[in-house]
């Protein structure tokens, strides 16, 4: 149990990290536009190199895609609800990625308890097997049994709740995340798209 309560812990570390890291760009102005700019269709080049002159690896990370996503598409159809649908439907993608890439973590948080109920059984088996030292009055194998019983049951439970609370933050981190990603974009990139 102490085992697979380190080896989530250390995923979910590694995975709060990351995002941490992509949380960085909803800081940065990857398009630079003055207050009263608008961004039109034959600007869309200009805007698009920008964020395609930040390094490759960062042009992966959520927010950099999701703009160069949402120019490209201004770009091609000079549509503005095609931009909104683009925009939402890449934060929706990456929130379902984030939510499977925790599916490690669920079948751990499961398996603790499983765990913690096979010590249990482990200990009452034992505890049974010296049922006939209790009868005759010698009951500290028993009970020292029994206590290996259930202390394995609540320690697992403990570390469940543990790991469970820890996942549940790092799920809202997510979700905050792609949120504050949608809006980042809808304010920074949709808010000033024009057509004419």
């Amino acid at each position: 149990c102490f085992i697979l309560m380190l080896w989530a812990t250390a995923i979910m570390l590694f995975k709060a990290n990351n995002l941490m890291r992509e949380r960085k760009f909803l800081d940065y102005k990857l398009i630079e536009l003055r207050d009263e700019m608008r961004i039109i269709p034959e600007d869309i080049r200009t805007y698009s190199r920008h964020i395609q002159a930040i390094p490759t690896d960062q042009q992966e990370h959520l927010v950099p895609r999701t703009l160069l996503n949402a120019l490209q598409r201004f770009g091609s159809t000079k549509n503005i609800q095609d931009v909104a649908r683009s925009i939402k439907e890449t934060c929706e993608t990456e929130g379902e990625r984030l939510d499977s890439e925790l599916s490690i973590i669920r079948y751990i948080v499961w398996a603790i308890p499983s765990i913690g109920f096979i010590g249990t059984v482990r200990g009452i088996s034992q505890a049974l097997g010296q049922a006939h030292r209790a009868v005759e009055g010698d009951i500290i194998g028993v009970t020292v049994s029994l206590g290996v019983a259930f202390n394995s049951t609540f320690i697992a439970l403990v570390i469940s709740l543990f790991v469970m609370f820890l996942m549940h933050q790092l799920q809202l981190m997510q979700e905050r995340f792609v949120l504050d990603t949608q809006d980042y974009c809808e304010k920074n990139v949709l808010r000033r798209l024009e057509t004419s």
